[in-house]
């Protein structure tokens, strides 16, 4: 079985450049065809200040409780207003081991790429994205108390850098991470931050493409990424503020036109909950209906998202939102 799978993804993926031996071969043990109901759990932009700190043991009580398999964090660990200290990082690794399942992070904008702010502490974003990628992504497993093995795309050479790109496989969905965030995705502030956009996108679309590429021909039923930034998506592709998520926008689109099965994209960024569709065809400009976008629950609505796979329905994702009752706002 590995071995049909693995000459598919080197066929699949030839198109677009050759892939790493070694990290198809992890990325194959890793993948079941195994069609199964189960449920994970989606958090992201927490904990928030001092009353997102409050919220937060209930919240992880509360999926620690749960069925959920496993809990993705779509990224921003603090509030954009806070200090990028190193105290902080080290709390939330702690906070993430804690978990009883599973825990996959991906980096938000708040965790680096706005830590030059002054109520940040003044701090160099590349020195901060550094420090992340050394203190969270430091062997090939998720944090929490019982972990998962993922592939990162570290192990292909040419992309030594980039541990947060992470991939792993449950039932009959591919999962992933990918590195977008916020804040245009650090494009348009300087040249040397234009220089690490530049880098981390080409290994963003190509990490992409061999997502889409596995999922199709490993006959996965469906994909979910978890990525940061809410990437501007009803805005005009011209505005400045998009320009550093079109081309992730223009693969999401290529490759969800082609897949044609359920994929669904959990994000934060922007703190307010939804579901919608908002990925367009680039010739058609008509809705994908294959795609859709969940953004978390975030800032101090500490509450979480149950999503249950289902291979027996055609929806296959069924997304629940979980109120957490000890943390309920009482002073409506």
């Amino acid at each position: 079985m590995i071995t049909r799978i693995l000459c598919l993804i080197f066929a699949a993926t030839a198109a677009h450049a050759q892939v790493d031996v070694n990290l198809l071969a992890r990325l194959m043990t890793k993948y079941k065809s195994e069609r199964k109901a189960f449920e994970f759990a989606l958090v992201g932009d927490h904990p928030y200040g001092a009353e997102g700190e409050r919220k937060w043991p209930a919240m992880m009580n509360s999926i620690n409780r749960s069925a959920a398999e496993f809990v993705t964090h779509n990224g921003d660990f603090k509030n954009g207003s806070s200090v990028c200290s190193n105290q902080v990082f080290e709390d939330r690794l702690q906070k993430f081991e804690a978990s009883e399942k599973p825990f996959i992070y991906t980096p938000g904008d708040n965790d680096w790429t706005d830590c030059h702010r002054a109520n940040n502490g003044s701090y160099d974003p590349l020195e901060r994205l550094d420090l992340l990628r050394r203190m969270f992504y430091r062997d090939n497993f998720s944090q929490g108390r019982r972990k998962i093995e993922v592939v990162r795309q570290s192990e292909d050479p040419r992309f030594t850098k980039f541990r947060e790109n992470a991939i792993w496989a449950h039932g009959s969905v591919v999962f992933a991470t990918l590195h977008v965030v916020g804040s245009n995705n650090n494009l348009l502030r300087n040249a040397e931050n234009d220089a690490e956009y530049r880098e981390r996108n080409f290994a963003n679309l190509y990490w992409l493409r061999t997502i889409f590429a596995l999922a199709r021909d490993g006959d996965f039923d469906g994909v979910c990424i978890t990525m940061q930034a809410d990437m501007e998506w009803y805005t005009a592709p011209t505005a400045l503020q998009r320009l550093g998520f079109n081309d992730t926008i223009n693969v999401m689109a290529q490759e969800a036109a082609v897949y044609r099965k359920p994929i669904i994209i959990s994000t934060g960024d922007t703190h307010q909950l939804l579901i919608d569709k908002p990925l367009v065809g680039l010739r058609s400009n008509r809705r994908i209906e294959n795609f859709t976008r969940i953004q978390n629950f975030s800032d101090l609505d500490s509450h979480w998202l149950k999503v249950k796979v289902d291979p027996a329905l055609s929806s296959l994702f069924v997304i629940e939102p979980v109120i957490v009752p000890e943390n309920v706002f009482a002073a409506h």
